[in-house]
């Protein structure tokens, strides 16, 4: 029973990872790959780690590392890509409802 949760977690895993390679692809603008650089993504890591955790019992604290860093990286790396965008002007305008940095982008 183990084992096909654990083959479960590695599967959807590798599909959340897959569909966020797709759609760095194939989405149209900087905010929507971002978000799909890290959300299916960080999941779909996550997945995989559990999977591993359930198969492989012997490296739960490499992998429980590996989780950590992973969430305390990945929206930290989306926020500095997304205001490096923002101030390049790579940002589709059209699509933002509230510009809330529209009066920081003006000044040094």
């Amino acid at each position: 029973m183990i084992d096909a949760l654990a083959y479960f977690c590695l599967i959807v895993g590798a599909l959340l990872s897959l569909s966020a390679g797709v759609a760095l692809v194939r989405f149209p603008d900087l905010l929507s790959r971002m978000h799909a650089a890290t959300k299916p993504q960080a999941l779909g890591l996550l997945l995989i780690l559990a999977g591993c955790a359930l198969r492989l019992r012997d490296h739960l604290g490499v992998m429980a590392l590996v989780a950590v860093f992973q969430m305390a990286t990945a929206p930290v790396a989306a926020h500095m890509v997304g205001r490096a965008g923002y101030r390049s002007g790579r940002v589709r305008q059209d699509l933002l409802i509230t510009d809330e940095l529209a009066s920081e982008a003006d000044r040094p």
